[in-house]
């Protein structure tokens, strides 16, 4: 019934955000991802970039496939797990564990993309006789140009494939922006096999 109420908004307003449409039904972002997910894999709608949802015209009636590809981070992605770049070793540790997760990033004070932490850097830095209270992150971090960024606009599949072939767990989801020639990465999110596991969940429920 949702999915239907979404639809008969895309049709009758669209182009829509996302935003506009939780709007529309009292409900927040987040909760209407799957959602419009499966009307995106299923082709009834279509998104772009700064625009928004419009619908594409076609028969319910007459689909026959749904398409991974066609799902976009900016409807999968977790929020970003971060610590500062003048964190400690000890610091990082801590909030990996607090999160429970497997990789973190390193962000400058304007939540730029700075590095990339996983459980092994952390590990080898604990085990390395060092005191972790004054070891800086930034002395055993992964830098730049090394670390596999995704953004909003890319698909679920392709940074699936990215996780895959570059045997990571979880990629930063970022905004790319330009200040003259330089090029950094705000980082707005993370994807990981466990985003890509709820999908399929999602989508099996509905």
């Amino acid at each position: 019934m949702r999915q239907t109420n979404i639809l008969e908004i895309i049709q009758t307003l669209g182009p829509i955000t996302g935003n506009q449409i939780a709007e529309k039904l009292n409900l927040s972002r987040a909760a209407l991802r799957s959602d419009l997910a499966i009307l995106t894999m299923s082709k009834l709608v279509s998104a772009k970039p700064k625009v928004g949802y419009y619908f594409t015209g076609r028969d319910l009636q007459q689909l026959n496939t749904m398409s991974f590809d066609a799902i976009l981070i900016a409807d999968t992605l977790s929020s970003p797990i971060v610590v500062r770049e003048n964190s400690t070793v000890y610091d990082a540790i801590v909030t990996l564990f607090t999160e429970d997760v497997g990789t973190i990033f390193v962000v400058s004070e304007d939540n730029f993309l700075e590095g990339a932490l996983s459980r092994k850097d952390l590990l080898k830095a604990a085990m390395g006789g060092k005191n972790n209270n004054d070891l800086p992150v930034n002395i055993i971090m992964t830098r730049m140009p090394k670390i596999i960024l995704t953004t909003p606009e890319e698909s679920v599949l392709s940074a699936a494939q990215k996780l895959l072939y570059h045997q990571v767990d979880a990629l930063p989801v970022v905004k790319i922006i330009k200040e003259g020639e330089t090029t950094k990465y705000q980082v707005v999110g993370r994807f990981t096999k466990t985003n890509i596991t709820r999908l399929f969940v999602q989508l099996a429920e509905k």
